[in-house]
């Protein structure tokens, strides 16, 4: 399986991107936050899922490994295909589809073309406890806002590359973030390494 694709932009549109990688073009297609990065970049590395059907052989191509990983989970609910998952992503950040489903928000989930009610429940009831778990947080717990979210992964991504244990760094972390909730990445991490 293909992980990533790397090399310099040959074509760009706001449903597919031409990766030219040793004189081989890859036809990947993408979602429009996708798009909007590329767009002012000449090279791109994009995360690759290979959809393997009898009529096709598509790649889908995200920024991250967790938007990957998103997009693996959209396209576990019945129902929802590849094609969906694109839709679902272009019309909302990672980051945002995210806490819809860890709030139940079905009102927004339906607003994106193409999902219904029944759909967007059924998204929620797939795949609510998998995003609180990635999340690191129970369904009791109110989920923690988008920036802070991003902070927490820096620093808990720092103090693992330090040789502090994730789940351990997880904690403190997010103990610090309860109490101190507007901190930037530099400060949680010195703090945290005070606490372990």
């Amino acid at each position: 399986m293909i992980d990533y694709i790397k090399g310099e932009i040959a074509e760009l549109t706001p449903a597919f991107v031409v990766i030219d990688t040793g004189g081989v073009g890859y036809c990947i297609h993408i979602s429009l936050p996708t798009y909007s990065v590329l767009n002012t970049n000449p090279k791109a590395k994009l995360y690759v899922y290979e959809a393997i059907r009898e009529d096709a052989h598509l790649l889908f191509g995200f920024l991250n490994q967790s938007e990957r990983q998103l997009f693996l989970l959209l396209i576990s609910v019945s129902g929802i295909g590849a094609n969906t998952a694109r839709m679902i992503m272009s019309s909302y950040s990672a980051q945002e589809i995210q806490d819809m489903i860890a709030t139940s928000n079905v009102t927004a989930l339906n607003a994106i073309k193409g999902i219904g009610t029944k759909t967007a429940q059924r998204i929620i009831i797939d795949l609510k406890d998998k995003i609180l778990k990635i999340a690191g947080l129970d369904s009791g717990n109110s989920v923690i806002p988008s920036v802070n979210n991003q902070v927490r992964d820096e620093a808990v991504s720092a103090l693992v590359m330090l040789g502090f244990v994730a789940s351990a760094s997880q904690k403190t972390v997010e103990q610090i973030q309860k109490s101190e909730p507007n901190l930037r990445v530099e400060q949680l991490i010195k703090l945290a390494l005070k606490m372990m």
